[in-house]
């Protein structure tokens, strides 16, 4: 099914549209990179994807396809696909994912979307990625509540789902017993990149996912040993007046609040450590307040033009947030914050849309991110900030995928096990 075809692929300076229209217009065209620009064997993601021109090789993305997964659940949801097709998209995915080589049940970060093949990420980082496979199974759990109905090809992806998620070894991640994940394990390097998780950034998903296995879930000790004993867990400070309890200076980019909290609902999520709605929601205004007070003079900065993270730069790929701040806005860090600031997200939207224009919008959205100083704008869409202005634009619409994901019964056993309380635990 084309879906853009019954969308402004080119951008209309003269349109103008409520703010629901445009929510939808964005959702919808946004979802088209994971629809028809997923790769055409194995419905898996690509990692980037052209404004103007497609990959020309086979490599997905794992925690991608993961995004993409929920962002075909929204699409389901509001009716651009019908949910057979959505059924039917899941299970291309799972027939790959079934037969690619995987790591002691983990995925690689990049693999072959025609025959499942791990492809190496760096020298050394060619084998199991436990973060890309959190972030992978983040979307498959909300997968498997959502299909929930008794026709058999929903009950089968359930069955599908299940089977790969039991066989995802967390607990190796330990290396044997230590009290902390680490990050890869390759056949050819062991652990020999030596990348443990700890906090605070994206990966609060990874500990939730493996405190939750049913046949390899760590120690909680693993958690509090390892993802909350560093010196960039504990904050407590305030910046721009606004106190942050968890996280390095000024919060850090804001896939931080967006990666792990597709699925997880921060909203009265506590623990020993922190209010999660506090955080999340904090992070984001200390990010506006930056923008606003823009102490880098960089040109375009404003109350409607907002949003640090990592994403596309002049000079490649590169980290942004107030404390490494180049000038570079990237579209999803304001979007995929609707839950915490909607009507900061909602300027910022209309900015982006109706100031920048046909300079950003293309067929898969907003690109990736712009530099106003020197008339930069990316001429790609990567899949780890699409999906998330689809899922998070949708969890401050309806909830669906919070809702979902922390109704699945190893999820809420995660969260106990770890020590956390939310109103979904009730």
């Amino acid at each position: 099914m084309t879906v853009a075809s019954e969308d402004k692929t080119i951008y209309e300076k003269s349109a103008r549209f409520s703010d629901s229209e445009l929510l939808d217009l964005v959702q919808r065209q946004t979802f088209n990179y994971f629809w028809e620009g997923a790769h055409p064997g194995s419905g898996l993601a690509r990692d980037r994807i052209g404004d103007r021109s497609d990959p020309q090789n086979d490599s997905v993305t794992i925690g991608g396809s993961g995004f993409g997964v929920m962002a075909i659940i929204v699409a389901s949801e509001r009716g651009w696909i019908t949910r057979a097709q959505a059924s039917a998209r899941l299970s291309l995915m799972l027939d790959l994912l079934e037969r690619a080589t995987c790591f002691h049940g983990h995925f690689p970060h990049f693999m072959n979307g025609r025959t499942g093949a791990a492809i190496p990420f760096s020298r050394k980082d060619d084998g199991g990625d436990l973060v890309e496979t959190s972030f992978l199974f983040q979307g498959l759990l909300c997968a498997r509540q959502y299909f929930s109905r008794n026709a058999a090809i929903e009950k089968k992806l359930r069955e599908r789902i299940t089977r790969l998620w039991l066989d995802v070894e967390w607990s190796w991640h330990t290396q044997g017993g230590r009290s902390v994940l680490t990050w890869h394990w390759s056949p050819n390097n062991g652990f020999s990149l030596a990348h443990e998780i700890r906090g605070w950034n994206e990966c609060l998903m990874s500990y939730v996912l493996a405190a939750g296995s049913p046949n390899y879930a760590i120690d909680a000790s693993v958690y509090h040993k390892g993802w909350a004993q560093s010196r960039d867990f504990m904050n407590g400070r305030s910046y721009y007046g606004i106190e942050i309890p968890l996280g390095p200076a000024y919060g850090g980019d804001l896939s931080f609040s967006h990666y792990s909290f597709c699925g997880l609902d921060p909203r009265g999520l506590t623990d020993d450590y922190a209010d999660y709605w506090q955080q999340t929601s904090h992070h984001v205004a200390i990010n506006i307040a930056h923008c606003v007070r823009n102490p880098g003079k960089h040109k375009g900065y404003g109350l409607s033009c907002w949003g640090l993270t990592a994403s596309d730069d002049p000079k490649g790929y590169r980290l942004h947030a107030p404390g490494c701040d180049n000038g570079v806005i990237t579209p999803s860090a304001a979007l995929s914050s609707f839950p915490y600031a909607p009507e900061a997200s909602s300027r910022a939207l209309r900015y982006f849309y109706e100031v920048q224009g046909a300079r950003l919008w293309g067929r898969y959205g907003f690109t990736d991110a712009f530099r106003a100083c020197d008339d930069w704008y990316a001429k790609s869409f990567l899949a780890i900030d699409q999906g998330p202005i689809v899922i998070m634009i949708e969890n401050h619409r309806s909830g669906l995928l919070w809702n979902l994901f922390m109704k699945d019964p190893d999820v809420q056993a995660g969260l106990r096990r770890l020590g956390f309380h939310s109103p979904h635990l009730n």
